[in-house]
């Protein structure tokens, strides 16, 4: 070997040891590692292949509206069993007593295989009865899930044991809401925070290993479907609990209110997750629009709120599932009938909208849905049609790059057919559901 050749080698194998790696990530909980929508992996394509991305495999589970958690090479998600003979009302609005049974199930990441699976009795009060709605959260060996009738349960990630469970119609008196028990359970520090119902127990804090009552709180005619947040504002932790009456700030630790903003929504349909910009707090409604509070230190001072309380006739931003964005004074979400659009964040003025992420015939449709997914300088945006999109989103516009159809659309609604539960992207890929399978397929560059 020459000299100059052995120093090639050399300098080759010292650049390929300082190469960056991609970085993995787990998304053990409802929005991700951060609670907050963004995936930070890198090493992610740039667009699909023309035969779409690398199916790793499919999984038979049953129905639900739940997200999926991945984590420490394992996939969980939670479904609905009806017996031989059963079937949900034609009409999902309707409401009755219907038999069956609620699944917790671990699987694989590395093969779809179920590893082990819990299952209990949970007949159905619920209008649109497909399944459990609430994404499961990992973390310290343990994986907590929360069933559409308010079943509780915190299992062993390793061999699926129950080590504690609640039932909130029971111990808490809690009337189940019209569209289930929804809101994702929050972890922080040794404490599970839930949305539940009852008197004076909207909000309830178990300890996390053994399931004790910490704390509980307020009080509403209705829980809602809004899940449990905690960010920062003026240098002190806030737990923010918007039910349908009110959006409330609490102490974590004690469950004491800091300060409470009176926001009644139509129907109780508190649901999509509250966003923190800088010293601001926006929400949005199917029905009564948006609002946007600055969280001033002592009490927050409303900034705009929509004028319109209408699922048509609407102003700003009503949102009635998607997870809205928030990012460089501009504001991304989907709104009553699948107009994804932009909206200024200071004065909630409309940027632009666009159909084209979600509906196929770019004609508004009722409840209509993609979320958003934020990696690196694009988005990903899975919609209802069980296709995924790769976008840019910017106060310039829509700029669609790639998509892709990943599995269809086994559920109904407005008379269409929809998939409704939000993905977890982990491992460089994506994990979806429907009613009948679970997809993992590869989006590694």
């Amino acid at each position: 070997m020459t000299l100059d050749l052995f120093r090639c080698l050399m300098v080759s194998t010292i650049l390929l040891a300082f190469k960056p790696h991609a970085v993995a990530d787990d998304w053990p909980q409802w929005l991700g590692p951060q609670r907050d929508g963004v995936w930070r992996e890198s090493g992610i394509l740039e667009k699909f292949p023309p035969e779409g991305p690398k199916i790793r495999w499919r999984a038979k589970v049953g129905a639900g509206y739940s997200g999926l958690a991945v984590a420490n090479g394992r996939v969980f998600l939670t479904d609905r069993q009806l017996p031989s003979g059963t079937s949900n009302p034609a009409n999902p609005f309707d409401r009755g007593v219907i038999p069956g049974t609620e699944r917790v199930l671990c699987l694989n990441e590395a093969d779809g295989k179920i590893l082990w699976q819990h299952e209990y009795d949970c007949p159905y009060t619920i209008s649109y009865a497909a399944g459990p709605r609430a994404t499961p959260l990992v973390s310290g060996g343990k994986v907590y899930t929360l069933g559409a009738e308010g079943h509780l349960v915190c299992s062993d990630v390793a061999s699926g044991k129950i080590i504690w469970s609640r039932d909130f119609k029971k111990d808490y008196g809690a009337q189940t809401p019209v569209w289930g028990f929804a809101g994702h359970p929050l972890l922080d520090g040794d404490k599970l925070i839930c949305l539940a119902g009852g008197p004076g127990s909207v909000a309830i804090a178990f300890d996390k290993d053994s399931g004790t009552e910490r704390w509980r709180a307020l009080s509403a005619k209705e829980p809602g479907y809004c899940p449990p947040m905690i960010y920062e504002f003026h240098g002190r932790r806030q737990l923010i609990l918007w039910h349908p009456e009110s959006i409330n700030s609490l102490d974590p630790e004690s469950g004491n209110v800091f300060w409470s903003e009176p926001f009644t929504v139509r129907s109780a349909l508190s649901i999509p997750t509250p966003r923190k910009s800088g010293e601001f707090l926006f929400i949005t409604s199917f029905y009564n629009g948006a609002k946007m509070m600055r969280v001033a230190p002592e009490k927050p001072v409303a900034v705009w709120q929509s004028k319109k309380a209408s699922e048509k006739d609407t102003d700003t931003l009503h949102s009635i599932m998607c997870t809205p964005f928030l990012e460089d004074g501009y504001i991304y979400g989907v709104c009553s009938y699948g107009q994804l659009r932009c909206l200024k964040a200071a004065t909630g003025e409309r940027i632009w909208e666009t159909l084209q992420a979600t509906t196929p015939d770019s004609k508004e449709a009722r409840w209509a849905n993609a979320f958003l997914v934020k990696n690196g300088d694009r988005f990903f945006l899975p919609n209802e049609k069980g296709d995924l999109i790769i976008a840019r989103l910017s106060p310039e516009g829509y700029r669609e790059v790639s998509r892709t159809h990943l599995l269809e659309p086994t559920n109904t609604a407005a008379g269409r057919a929809v998939v409704w539960s939000h993905p977890a992207f982990a491992n460089r890929c994506v994990y979806l559901r429907n009613d009948r399978e679970l997809v993992c397929a590869s989006l590694a560059d």
